[in-house]
C-alpha cells in the first residue's frame, strides 16, 4: 500500500471523529472540540492504533466513542486493501484556538516514513494560505522520511 493510502485512511478516521456523528462507529455523537475546550491545554490526543486517549480528559462517553474507533480501524483498513499493522503511528492531536477548532493527523508506517497533515473546522479542510503572488494556495504539510529529511 502507497504511503498516500495510509495518509487518507488516517484522515478518514480522525475527520470522522472531527464530524461529531461518527458514522465509522455507526451513528455516535460526540463532541470531540467541546471536550478540547474544557481541557487545560485545550486539546485532545487520540491514538487510533489502540482505541485510547493519550493526552488531555474527556468524559466517558467520548471515551468510549474513541475505542470503537480503535476497533473499525481494521475494517476501515480492508476497505482500502491494507491492515492496521501498516502504521506504526496513527495519532490525531484535537485542539480550539482563536482561529476554531483543528486537527493534526500524525501518520507513521511500518518503515518509518512519517507525515504530519493539519486540518481546520469540523469538516477537515486544509489549510490555506496566499503564495507569493497572492494566490490562494493549500498548506503543504512536510512530509518526513525515515531520515527526517524532508
Amino acid at each position: 500500500m502507497k504511503f498516500d493510502e495510509l495518509r487518507s485512511i488516517g484522515h478518514n478516521i480522525a475527520d470522522s471523529l472531527a464530524s461529531g456523528i461518527g458514522f465509522l462507529i455507526g451513528i455516535y455523537q460526540t463532541d470531540v472540540f467541546g471536550e478540547a475546550r474544557r481541557n487545560p491545554e485545550h486539546c485532545i490526543v487520540v491514538d487510533f492504533l489502540t482505541g485510547e486517549i493519550v493526552e488531555g480528559r474527556a468524559s466517558r462517553s467520548l471515551a468510549d466513542a474513541i475505542a470503537l474507533y480503535g476497533k473499525a480501524l481494521p475494517d476501515l483498513c480492508a476497505k482500502h486493501r491494507g491492515s492496521p499493522n501498516m502504521f506504526r503511528e496513527l495519532t490525531a492531536r484535537y485542539s480550539v484556538d482563536t482561529h476554531g477548532p483543528r486537527f493534526v493527523v500524525t501518520v507513521e508506517d511500518y518503515k518509518g516514513h512519517r507525515a504530519v497533515d493539519e486540518y481546520v473546522g469540523v469538516l477537515g479542510r486544509r489549510i490555506r494560505i496566499l503564495d507569493h503572488l497572492g494566490r490562494v494556495r493549500r498548506k503543504r504539510d512536510p512530509v518526513v522520511s525515515r531520515r527526517g529529511v524532508p
